[in-house]
């Protein structure tokens, strides 16, 4: 099978890339609207760029009026990602539901909200992993019906739970976390190999 993309609807092109591109981790982004009203969605379009300094990406999709994600960090720059772990991937389906500006997604999925200590967005307090993120750029990649922004943010604050790292180093048994499929479908981190690397 060989696929021209611009022979075919943008939504089979968006199930061929999603379902291709996996497993994917996922962003669940926490962020705040100007009215004070804090915001919570998950995004699997989303990882680790670089190390110095430490930067992350996110890619929300696009949406007239744009989602309240990306209207925020549009407004204020900062955001927090928050690591999908196993004991919290019900409630970060329940976010993925769309909600109005002023409705949070906290309270609709039972998490807490922790206060941040560098930005303003709060953190999930269930996550094991928390990034307090400064915005360093928003790409708008394409506006059309599948496209979607790319957004770069700094950062500036890691909390991470003491009981699964040592000396820097993250247990991925106790992270546990969750990644993303096609479709419906997640998966779990707990079946892992080794490779060692050539010279």
């Amino acid at each position: 099978m060989i696929v021209d993309p611009d022979s075919i609807p943008a939504a089979d092109v968006y199930k061929l890339l999603s379902g291709s591109v996996v497993p994917r981790p996922i962003a669940f982004v926490s962020t705040i609207s100007d009215d004070g009203v804090p915001n919570l969605a998950p995004f699997s379009f989303f990882n680790a760029v670089c190390a110095d300094p430490p930067t992350v990406s996110f890619c929300p999709g696009v949406r007239n009026p744009p989602k309240d994600t990306l209207a925020n960090v549009r407004a204020n720059g900062e955001f927090v990602v928050n690591i999908v772990s196993d004991h919290i991937a019900e409630q970060m389906n329940v976010c993925a539901a769309e909600f109005g500006p002023e409705e949070s997604e906290f309270e609709a999925s039972g998490l807490t909200a922790a206060p941040s200590e560098v930005v303003r967005p709060p953190r999930v307090a269930q996550s094991r992993v928390n990034m307090e993120c400064r915005l360093i750029q928003i790409i708008e990649v394409s506006k059309k019906p599948v496209g979607a922004s790319l957004v770069l943010g700094e950062v500036v604050r890691f909390h991470v739970d003491d009981a699964i790292v040592d000396e820097f180093k993250i247990d991925p048994d106790k992270l546990d976390a969750v990644g993303r499929m096609g479709g419906r479908e997640y998966i779990h981190t707990r079946e892992r190999f080794q490779m060692r690397r050539p010279r």
